[in-house]
C-alpha cells in the first residue's frame, strides 16, 4: 500500500508530494498525510478557538457548546467512506472517533454530576451572564452589576447555612465537581472585574466592594463543600500523608478499552508478576557474580554506595549519555538527527519538586534530581544513593535519545496533525529501549545489571501497586512498603514515587503504561524485526515517523492491516 507524504524544503519553503511505503527507512523527517489530515487540523484548531472563548470550566454554556462541537465532527466523520480510506486514513478515522467519544463521555459525566449538585450552585446565572457580556466588551450598568453580585453573595450565604443545618454531604466525586463549579464562578467573576476595573470609573466605584465580598464568600463556600464529603466514598490518609482517588475496576476497564489494551487489571498484574520473576532470576545472577550469593539486597547496597560526590552528578549523567549515544550508533539502531544531539540541555530539579520527582526527568531538558545544601542529612544520602550511576544507566536513554527527547523532537516534525497522545506510546517507547539495550549488552558489569534491573523491577512494581490501589486492594502505605521491600527503594524515594503516582496529576493508567507499552513495542519488534521483515533501524525510524498513538494502531500502520469501522482492540501482545 502506498501513501502520500509531505516534505518541507527549508531553502525555499516549497511543498511537494511523494509516495513512500511504511517499511521504508526514515532519512529526512517526513510528515504522513492521510485523507483525514484536513479534518484533524480543523478539529484541533476549532477546539482551541472554542476552549479559549468558552473558558469557564463546568459552565453549562461551555459544556453545551462543546457537546455540539463534537457531535458536528461525528457528522463530518460520517461523510467519509471508511472502506475507501487508506490504512493511514482508517487509523486516523478510528483515533479521531476514539478521541471524540472520550471527550463526549467526560462531558456527559460532567452534565450528570452538575445536575446532581444543581440545587447548591444555581445562584450563578448573573455571574455567567455578565461574563458573557465582558467577552465582547459591552458597557455594563455598573449599579445593576453591584446589586446582582450582592444578591448572589446573599444566596451563597443562604446555601452555606442550609448546608450546615441539613447536614448535607456529597460523594467524593460530587464534592470535587461542586468545588470545580464554584471555582468556575470565581474565574468568571474575576474575568469581569479585571476587565473593567480602573478603565470604567462607574464600574470601579460601584462594583469593587461587592466583587471582593462575593469572591470571599465563594472561596468560603468551596472550602465548606470540600469538607462535606461522605467518609465512605473518600480515601483516607493511612498514615502516609498521601490521599488519592481510587477509581475502581469498572473505570479501569473503561480506560483500558480506551487505550486499546485488551487485558483486565488482574491479567496485567499477572503479566507484571511474571516479568518480576524474570528480574528476580537476573538479579540473583548479578548478585552471585558480585560475590554476595543470593543476598541481592547486599549487592544492591554496594551498588547504591557508588554515588558521585555533590556537584558531580551532571558530569556523571553526561558521561552516561555519551556512552549511550555511542552504543546506539555502533549498533545502527536508528536515525539520530544531528540537531537532536545538539540541542538537549540540563537543569537541576528544585528541592520541593524532588518530593514528587526523586529521580531525573527527560525530554529536550534533562532534569537532574540530586541533593541541595539545605536538605536534611538523611535525605541527602537517600537521594544520592537512589541516583547512583549504575541505577541511572538504565534511564539515560529513556529520558534523552532514543527516548523522550527524540520522541518530542520527531513528533514536532512528523505527522504533526496527529494529536492522539497516550502514555503507552510515550513511556512504553522509552521503556522499550531499556529492554532492548539490556538484550544488546549495554550493561558492562553485574553492577550495571543490578542498576538496570532496579528500574525494570520498578516498572513491574508500578503495574502491581497502581492497579491494586485503584482496585481498592492496597493503601498508599502498602504501595510504599512494596517499593521498599520488593524493589529496594530508599523509603523517601518510594514515598515520592507513590505521591507522584496518586497526587501528581497523572492519569490512573500512567504508571502501568511504562511496562505495558514497552511490552507492546517489544512484541511488535519481534513480529517485524526478528522475522526479518525490517532491520532495527527501519523499524525504529518507522515508529518515529507516525507520531503518538496507541501502539496497536502503530502496528496496524506498519503491518498494513485491514481495519473495520467497528474496530475493537484484540491484540493480545503478551500471549505469545
Amino acid at each position: 500500500m502506498m501513501k502520500i507524504v509531505t516534505c518541507c524544503l527549508l531553502l525555499n519553503i516549497s511543498t511537494w508530494f511523494i509516495y513512500s511505503s511504511h517499511a521504508q527507512p526514515v532519512g529526512l523527517p517526513v510528515t504522513a498525510v492521510s485523507e483525514l489530515y484536513d479534518l484533524a487540523i480543523e478539529l484541533r484548531a476549532d477546539y482551541g478557538s472554542l476552549s479559549r472563548f468558552y473558558r469557564i470550566q463546568n459552565s453549562p454554556e461551555r459544556r453545551e457548546r462543546m457537546q455540539a462541537f463534537y457531535q458536528d465532527y461525528v457528522s463530518r466523520l460520517e461523510s467519509f467512506n471508511f472502506q475507501e480510506l487508506s490504512v493511514d486514513g482508517k487509523v486516523d478515522y478510528l483515533l479521531i472517533t476514539r478521541s471524540i467519544n472520550d471527550n463526549l463521555h467526560q462531558l456527559e459525566n460532567e452534565e450528570k454530576e452538575y445536575g446532581r449538585v444543581k440545587e447548591w450552585i444555581d445562584y450563578a446565572d448573573p455571574v455567567y451572564a455578565t461574563e458573557k457580556l465582558r467577552r465582547r466588551g459591552k458597557h455594563l450598568d455598573s449599579e445593576q452589576v453591584a446589586s446582582d453580585l450582592n444578591k448572589v453573595a446573599e444566596e451563597v450565604k443562604h446555601k452555606m447555612k442550609l448546608m450546615r443545618d441539613t447536614g448535607q454531604i456529597f460523594t467524593k466525586s460530587l464534592s470535587r465537581r461542586a468545588q470545580g463549579i464554584v471555582k468556575g464562578h470565581r474565574d468568571a467573576l474575576r474575568s469581569v472585574y479585571e476587565f473593567y476595573v480602573g478603565y470604567d470609573p462607574q464600574f470601579s466605584w460601584w462594583v469593587e466592594k461587592p466583587y471582593y465580598l462575593l469572591d470571599t464568600v465563594l472561596a468560603d463556600y468551596a472550602n465548606m463543600i470540600s469538607t462535606k464529603v461522605d467518609s465512605t466514598t473518600m480515601a483516607r490518609d493511612d498514615g502516609s500523608g498521601i490521599v488519592g482517588n481510587p477509581i475502581g475496576r469498572e473505570e479501569l476497564l473503561r480506560q483500558l478499552r480506551h487505550e486499546m489494551i485488551p487485558y483486565s487489571p488482574e491479567e496485567l498484574v499477572e503479566i507484571a508478576t511474571k516479568e518480576f520473576a524474570w528480574c528476580d532470576a537476573e538479579l540473583l545472577k548479578a548478585s552471585n557474580e558480585m560475590g554476595f550469593g543470593n543476598d541481592w539486597r547486599a549487592a544492591q547496597e554496594k551498588v547504591k554506595q557508588s554515588f558521585v560526590p555533590p556537584g558531580k552528578q551532571p558530569e556523571a549523567m553526561l558521561d552516561l549519555y555519551d556512552q549511550s549515544i555511542a552504543f546506539l550508533k555502533e549498533h545502527d539502531l536508528l536515525t539520530i538527527p544531528p540537531l537532536a544531539e545538539e540541542t538537549w540541555r540540563m537543569r537541576m530539579i528544585p528541592p520541593e519538586r524532588q518530593l514528587i520527582s526523586p529521580f531525573f526527568l527527560g525530554g529536550e531538558v534533562l532534569q537532574i534530581s540530586y541533593p541541595t545544601d539545605e536538605m536534611e542529612h538523611d535525605d541527602k544520602l537517600m537521594s544520592m544513593r537512589g541516583n547512583n550511576p549504575h541505577f541511572s544507566r538504565a534511564t539515560v536513554h529513556h529520558e534523552l535519545i532514543a527516548g523522550h527527547h527524540l520522541q518530542q523532537f520527531m513528533n514536532r516534525r512528523n505527522s504533526t496533525y496527529r494529536f492522539f497522545y497516550t502514555p503507552f506510546w510515550t513511556e512504553g517507547w522509552a521503556l522499550y529501549w531499556e529492554m532492548l539495550l539490556w538484550d544488546l549488552g549495554f550493561p558492562r558489569s553485574p553492577e550495571d545489571r543490578i542498576g538496570m534491573l532496579f528500574w525494570r523491577m520498578h516498572r513491574c512494581a508500578r503495574i502491581i501497586f497502581s492497579l491494586k490501589y485503584h482496585l481498592g486492594e492496597w493503601t498508599p502505605q502498602q504501595c510504599i512498603d512494596y517499593l521498599v521491600d520488593r524493589v529496594g527503594h530508599e523509603r523517601a524515594n518510594a514515598e515520592g514515587e507513590v505521591r507522584r503516582s496518586f497526587t501528581g496529576n497523572y492519569g490512573p493508567l500512567y504508571q502501568i503504561a511504562y511496562m505495558v507499552g514497552g511490552l507492546q513495542f517489544w512484541a511488535l519488534k519481534e513480529e517485524l524485526v526478528k522475522s526479518g521483515k525490517m532491520t532495527y533501524r527501519e523499524f525504529h525510524d518507522a515508529v518515529m515517523k507516525e507520531n503518538n498513538m496507541p501502539v496497536e494502531m502503530v502496528r496496524a500502520l506498519m503491518t498494513n492491516q485491514n481495519l473495520t469501522k467497528d474496530f475493537q482492540s484484540s491484540w493480545r501482545f503478551n500471549d505469545q
